[in-house]
């Protein structure tokens, strides 16, 4: 999906804005994403001067990647299902964990056409946010294409965690 200049510049706006409150806080943020596929990490590194505060993208696509490389459990996948607030704030903490960062956003979703659900419709995602050793996470449920609920994904977690910054 081509983004339109409007959206273009909401995300580099977004970008800033959380660096810049990481910077304040000396912070540095780690992403854990999955059905935005390291949409979040680009945006980011699209911003001058984000080595500062930026330090690991992690895209655990699969369960398998979200068990090994963020150490979320298989228990938890099993019993919850990869979109999930169970799973997405294990990937919230796993990415902390890792030592990359003192903050993470973590998603995981159902960016559609296929893989909905009656339980979990396409467009279904789940938002984890790790700042100061809390943990908190969001549901949402975006309208439109593949592309689009991506776009609304990286939207969502990047304005939430600079609601989660103050």
């Amino acid at each position: 999906m081509a983004l339109s200049e409007e959206q273009q510049q909401r995300i580099s706006r977004l970008s800033r804005e959380v660096g810049q409150r990481l910077l304040q806080q000396e912070a540095a943020l780690v992403t854990a994403e999955s059905c935005t596929g390291g949409w979040i990490a680009q945006a980011i590194t699209e911003t001058a001067g984000s080595s500062d505060w930026f330090n690991a993208g992690i895209v655990s696509y699969s369960n398998a990647a979200k068990h090994r490389l963020l150490g979320v459990s298989n228990e938890l996948l099993d019993t919850y299902g990869a979109v999930s607030q169970q799973v997405v704030e294990a990937m919230a903490q796993g990415a902390v964990d890792l030592n990359f960062g003192q903050v993470s956003v973590a998603v995981s979703g159902i960016a559609g056409p296929s893989g909905g659900s009656a339980e979990k419709t396409v467009g279904t995602v789940w938002i984890g946010w790790s700042v100061n050793e809390i943990i908190s996470s969001s549901k949402f449920l975006f309208a439109g294409d593949r592309e689009q609920v991506r776009y609304q994904t990286l939207v969502a977690a990047l304005e939430g965690l600079l609601s989660q910054l103050k």
